[in-house]
């Protein structure tokens, strides 16, 4: 989508994972503008020399699955926290232009390490606006849902046990946030277009019950509750109470400005916002929109090819 759009000079592809970049570079291959480095956000050095001549960075890497994080703190935080350090010192000292930093539902009013996690990983992005001092590098965060189809996510994994005939609920009254990955790419790339730095970017997006989305992948098979798996919520939230006070709403998207500096007040990140209400909470629950049985459905037949990649 990004080679289509804006037809960069290159795009680096930087990871640990060599299988996947193989069979990425087969998707690309021929295309010069693709590029692949293996590394790792902990290796600081690696990183360095990652982001020679680089403009923009969009940051992803995360220890992200909620049970892996609560069995490995150590090793979470070593990627989520002191690998985020490290991605802001490069790019600030490499003279990175812009970084967009990847976040999740589960870093508001987190509750599990995950979450934890990347609310400080959150706030560290927020304050290396300050934290470059003179220099061009802005930092921005934008906060996702469910993405849908994505590794780890629900759908392609009922899809792959439906034949069984028992597909496992966690507790059926657990909502979620929905969003595409088409969705999650353009969100990026407005924040890319208009950050000043240290905004959170929230898109609006439709919730599902977990009990629905089996239903419409398995009509027929049994739904077993099997009880909510350590460090996982009942129900998704990516505006909290506590971030109301510093909440816009735009049309399509929230944003969170910054407690720090008074930029909550600044008039060229506020823009054309309108400030939510104070008791105002984003949440999978309670959220006004909801997704369809028939766009679900619709969604997954014109996904097809590529859910069943993952």
């Amino acid at each position: 989508m990004t080679l289509k759009r804006y037809n960069p000079a290159k795009i680096i592809i930087f990871s640990r994972d060599e299988m996947k970049q193989w069979e990425m570079a087969k998707l690309f291959s021929g295309d010069e503008r693709v590029r692949f480095f293996i590394g790792d956000v902990r290796d600081r050095d690696r990183l360095y020399r990652a982001f020679d001549g680089v403009d923009y960075v969009v940051h992803a890497a995360a220890t992200k699955i909620v049970p892996t994080a609560e069995y490995n703190p150590f090793e979470c935080i070593k990627t989520n926290v002191i690998g985020g350090m490290n991605v802001i010192d490069a790019a600030i000292d490499r003279g990175v232009k812009g970084v967009v930093a990847l976040s999740t539902d589960k870093a508001s009013s987190p509750i599990n390490i995950y979450g934890a996690s990347k609310l400080a990983s959150d706030k560290l992005f927020v304050a290396g606006n300050s934290y470059s001092g003179g220099r061009e590098t802005r930092f921005s965060v934008v906060r996702y849902g469910n993405v849908m189809g994505s590794r780890g996510s629900v759908i392609p994994f009922f899809l792959s046990i439906r034949d069984t005939g028992i597909l496992p609920i966690t507790d059926p009254r657990m909502t979620r946030f929905m969003i595409s990955l088409d969705q999650g790419v353009e969100l990026v790339w407005h924040a890319f277009e208009d950050m000043v730095g240290g905004e959170i970017y929230v898109k609006k997006i439709p919730s599902m019950r977990v009990t629905d989305i089996a239903r419409i992948i398995a009509p027929d098979a049994k739904q077993e509750i099997v009880g909510i798996r350590p460090g996982e919520k009942l129900h998704e939230q990516m505006v909290g109470l506590e971030d109301a006070h510093y909440t816009y709403e735009y049309e399509g998207y929230y944003k969170i400005l910054p407690a720090i500096h008074s930029w909550a007040t600044s008039v060229e990140r506020i823009k054309n916002g309108a400030k939510v209400s104070e008791d105002f909470v984003y949440s999978s629950d309670t959220n006004p929109v909801w997704m369809s049985e028939s766009e679900l459905a619709a969604w997954i037949e014109a996904n097809w090819d590529e859910i069943g990649k993952i």
